[in-house]
């Protein structure tokens, strides 16, 4: 998605340890215009795919899931990386590493929301290793959920969590796929 990319290059930051900073726009600032034109490709990409609902993780893949999921018009589910006071129990849960964070995070969405007529399309900010993806695919296996596929608004492709999805057999779209981040340049797949 060439507005994306160009986004990035824009206001995106290279910092050490492969880390792609897009915080003016994504995952701090959310750019409204763009996160509309994100669920529209989205919602391009898996139209025929039959969706009922989108799953993301709290709380960078709200702004694009919640955007796609209104392309599909469909509900969207996150998943919680804190427990409240009002969800307690009867919760699928699944354990994520966050990289950039160093912390180890439980997430979980209530059992209410989901059933095994469901098929779910997973949205995330990113997937670079992929354990937010693979917690989330976690939690659909436990739920007897079928997946749809998985969209990313940023993967790193030289890292492992492409294949990882790949290697399910899940639908993969990435709207921008890094190819490298060296000497402090985004690299694009398709500038290869």
């Amino acid at each position: 998605m060439k507005l994306l990319e160009d986004r990035i290059r824009q206001d995106g930051l290279v910092l050490p340890g492969d880390v792609l900073k897009v915080d003016a726009f994504l995952n701090h600032q959310v750019d409204p215009e763009l996160m509309q034109a994100m669920g529209e490709e989205f919602g391009r990409l898996f139209k025929d795919e039959h969706i009922t609902k989108v799953l993301t993780v709290e709380s960078s893949g709200i702004a694009p899931a919640i955007m796609t999921a209104l392309a599909l018009k469909v509900p969207m589910i996150f998943a919680r990386k804190h427990k409240s006071l009002t969800l307690t129990d009867n919760l699928y849960t699944a354990q994520v590493y966050s990289y950039t964070k160093r912390v180890n995070n439980d997430i979980s969405i209530d059992k209410r929301f989901v059933d095994d007529n469901d098929r779910v399309l997973i949205i995330d900010d990113f997937l670079a290793n992929g354990q937010a993806v693979k917690g989330l695919m976690e939690i659909c296996q436990a739920a007897n959920v079928e997946i749809g596929g998985v969209g990313v608004v940023i993967e790193k492709s030289f890292q492992k969590g492409h294949q990882m999805v790949l290697d399910a057999g899940i639908h993969l779209e990435a709207l921008a796929s890094v190819a490298s981040l060296a000497d402090n340049q985004v690299t694009f797949v398709d500038e290869l």
